[in-house]
């Protein structure tokens, strides 16, 4: 760039030299676009041009081959779990035609003109869906989450979003973070990923789970700057029904498809002990009132019987983990037709790195209730879907299919996949006209729901360990009709016809 870019008088410039257009409306104009797209605003953001960045790391969308414009494709010669009825189908074939599943035609009897994939007797599935998932606080540690510039934050939420797909996972429900710009760039095409339903920032009370300063930042003074955490997205704070309702319409005028408020205390936490009850009932309320205005819903994160029943009296329509309840409790779900957003938190490998000893102690608390929890939720038939809140754990994103597979010791193999397609999607419609992607069904092969489809080698109606090792098991993978992984041939096992 020219130095005299930044001279700023018609006196400067002349001195400069009269040949210069470095002062011209249009090139003074071009600075001042490069800076606002530079600027720590923008980055804070999200900016797009911040974003379009990821192609140079290789992070853009790749499509292993695409549909004939115009031309529906018919994949045939597949096994088929719809996503809801819990058996395989191998009568039908499944027509796609611009993004979305045309039809289910009995077997041999689709359209003439319409090109063909041979799935080789494969099983087709939906693509699978985390209802519990932190897009951009996933394969970051908290230190880096809490410290590091945002923009490096992204572009490693950025590569993980690409991984996440390729693990099967086309969509996700993401319930808290700065996931805006990157659910932004992935529907732009920017870079690969899945489809996010974002809830934006987790909304806490002071001394909740979502607040993340250190008690020397205390006391806090009105005209003090917001923490960290606060100011990139992760959370916001808010006290009183006012303050609520601000940081609820924040949210969702950022785009927010549902509202996370935080009404207990967590595992992670340094300062709310796991048994305490967050945000009063009027509070809650709050937030229930403003997502409700905007014809979507509030889910929480709370753990005790005490605050799900309190978050259930709010209005509150998902609970999320809720591993110490009780009986009554969760009858009380199964009763107001509460979803229930349980997560396999098992102590076990897979489980989320604790640095401290207080942290696991109550990780293995956890992990008592949540094989109860199951149980309760089986029996009393609550609503419930899959998610695994992997959080700022790096390096274990990549046992996603692994936490999916590991709820058949409590169901049977296509039950457990019900809860990762067909169901989860009856819960991602809650979001009623804030759902993102048009209202589509999700997470089921039936007419008229997008095309978001997996090829696997495996049998989904024995077992379901085929997930845990998806860059060999996963033959292919689509998302909205668009083929981003097949390593079956280029157009099925036996040819496109």
């Amino acid at each position: 760039m020219c130095a005299c870019a930044y001279l700023q008088t018609a006196e400067d410039h002349a001195h400069h030299g009269a040949g210069c257009r470095c002062g011209a409306p249009e090139t003074l104009a071009a600075f001042r676009r490069i800076e606002a797209h530079l600027s720590r605003r923008e980055l804070l953001g999200g900016a797009a041009a911040v974003m379009g960045l990821f192609a140079g790391f290789g992070l853009t969308p790749h499509t292993a081959w695409g549909q004939t414009a115009g031309q529906p494709l018919l994949i045939t010669n597949v096994r088929v779990f719809d996503g809801l009825t819990l058996r395989m189908r191998d009568d039908v074939d499944v027509l796609v035609e611009g993004g979305r599943i045309a039809a289910l035609p009995p077997r041999g009897e689709g359209p003439a003109d319409a090109a063909r994939f041979d799935g080789g007797g494969r099983a087709l599935i939906p693509g699978l869906i985390d209802c519990h998932w932190h897009a951009t606080l996933t394969s970051v540690s908290q230190m880096t989450a809490m410290s590091a510039d945002i923009a490096y934050v992204q572009f490693i939420a950025a590569r993980e979003a690409g991984e996440t797909v390729m693990r099967g996972f086309t969509t996700v429900r993401d319930t808290g973070g700065p996931a805006f710009a990157l659910k932004r760039a992935i529907d732009e095409g920017i870079c690969e990923g899945p489809r996010i339903f974002p809830s934006g920032a987790m909304i806490s009370q002071t001394a909740g789970h979502g607040d993340y300063r250190p008690v020397n930042h205390l006391p806090w003074a009105f005209r003090d700057p917001l923490s960290y955490a606060e100011e990139v997205g992760v959370s916001a704070l808010a006290d009183g029904r006012a303050a609520v309702l601000l940081r609820t319409r924040e949210q969702l005028m950022k785009g927010a498809s549902q509202i996370k408020l935080m009404a207990g205390g967590g595992v992670s936490s340094l300062y709310d002990p796991l048994d305490t009850m967050q945000f009063t009932l009027d509070e809650l309320r709050a937030g229930v009132e403003a997502a409700s205005d905007w014809g979507t819903y509030v889910c929480t994160h709370v753990y005790t019987a005490a605050g799900i029943r309190r978050s259930i009296e709010a209005g509150v329509k998902c609970i999320e983990h809720g591993q110490l309840a009780d009986e009554a409790t969760v009858k009380l779900m199964a009763d107001e037709g509460i979803w229930w957003s349980i997560q396999p938190f098992l102590a076990d490998e897979d489980a989320n790195v604790k640095a401290l000893p207080e942290q696991r102690t109550q990780q293995e608390y956890v992990a008592e209730g949540t094989v109860r929890a199951y149980e309760m939720m089986l029996h009393h038939r609550v609503k419930s879907a899959f998610g695994t809140d992997i959080l700022m754990s790096p390096g274990l994103a990549k046992t996603q299919g692994r936490q999916l597979a590991k709820l058949t010791r409590f169901m049977s193999p296509l039950e457990t996949l019900r809860h990762a397609t067909g169901r989860a999607g009856e819960l991602l419609a809650l979001s009623g006209e804030r759902a993102p992607y048009g209202g589509a069904p999700l997470g089921v092969i039936a007419p008229g729901a997008l095309a978001d489809l997996l090829i696997v080698d495996g049998e989904p109606d024995r077992d379901l360990t085929f997930l845990a090792d998806p860059d060999a098991s996963l033959r292919l993978i689509m998302k909205g009709g668009r083929v981003v992984k097949d390593t079956m041939s280029a157009r099925g096992e036996a040819g496109a016809q």
